[in-house]
């Protein structure tokens, strides 16, 4: 896949079979587009491209608005639709300017006069241009204006999936990280750097990686500890991992911390990257009345993600 980050850097591309929009996410309902837009596009002899934007269009359009937390990061979101098998991943800079663009400008000025494109294809309730004023009908008409094919995916096949990013985002803010696995046709992911904690657990058998420098955009799933695998510079791990306040050693101060336990490993993770992908969620994040107590709990729970790792990993 051949990545382009201005439109001025997409030359030479063969009969472009394109579709946009943000995919965040590319869950298994934009699997069903970007299937359909490999297929196009080898019937047609030609490339597939998405067109999408970053940052976020909503937090260009609505920059006090700090609610939105999206479910990949460029990275995650690249490497997902490299594997989807799509041709080229076109990355714009969303601003204001942009957002004011009117439809017919949008499709005869950037899609045709800039990237030459062979055919859209499109979800059935796509909208674009200023105020969404564009939608399949007029994209119809200026195919027929300007040369290029317009395919639609049918409302049935789409609905089928019965998945949206909003399904996905709801099923992870209240911790249903296996559901968020069911939509998305893959684990939810996490990834940062492993900082420096206070090193309580090690005193109790249980030392955890402590997750920083985690994307600020960045949806975490819901408080509570989770059976997860866990990506390091040596390979893949099982292990839990707990989200929250730790309420047990400290006073809720607001700040959420994601700690992960790897089991079978003893040794210095501090300033390794990590990525933690979410198998299910053992139990709601609890105060425990000593540390005693708390241990006694970190090892059932240990014995809770073993288990629900070789019932899920058969």
């Amino acid at each position: 896949m051949q990545v382009h980050t201005t439109i001025a850097s997409v030359q030479g591309v063969r009969r472009p079979v394109l579709t946009t929009g943000t995919f965040d996410g590319v869950h298994r309902g934009h699997q069903v587009i970007l299937r359909r837009l490999n297929e196009i596009a080898r019937r047609e002899e030609g490339e597939s491209m998405l067109f999408t934007f970053h940052p976020h269009p909503r937090m260009v359009l609505f920059p006090t608005d700090t609610d939105l937390k999206l479910l990949n990061t460029p990275a995650e979101k690249e490497a997902l639709l490299r594997k989807a098998g799509i041709d080229h991943l076109l990355v714009v800079p969303f601003s204001r300017d942009f957002s004011r663009m009117k439809a017919f400008d949008y499709v005869r000025d950037l899609l045709v006069g800039r990237i030459g494109v062979h055919a859209v294809v499109i979800g059935y309730d796509h909208r674009f241009g200023r105020n969404r004023e564009g939608d399949i009908h007029l994209l119809r008409q200026l195919g027929g204006t300007f040369g290029f094919r317009v395919e639609e995916i049918p409302a049935q096949e789409i609905d089928d999936v019965k998945v949206s990013s909003t399904k996905v985002r709801k099923a992870l803010v209240e911790g249903n990280v296996k559901l968020a696995a069911e939509l998305l046709g893959y684990r939810y992911p996490l990834s940062g750097m492993v900082v420096k904690g206070d090193q309580l657990g090690r005193t109790i058998g249980f030392p955890t990686a402590n997750i920083g420098a985690v994307d600020p955009y960045k949806l975490v799933p819901g408080d509570g500890v989770y059976a997860v695998e866990v990506d390091l510079r040596d390979g893949t791990h099982h292990g839990m991992m707990n989200i929250g306040q730790r309420p047990t050693v400290r006073a809720a101060s607001g700040q959420r911390t994601i700690e992960v336990n790897v089991f079978g490993l003893d040794r210095d993770l501090y300033g390794e990257p990590i990525t933690v992908r979410c198998i299910q969620r053992i139990r709601p994040e609890a105060r425990f009345s000593d540390l005693e107590a708390l241990k006694q709990q970190l090892e059932d729970d240990r014995r809770k993600a073993l288990e629900l790792i070789a019932r899920e990993d058969r």
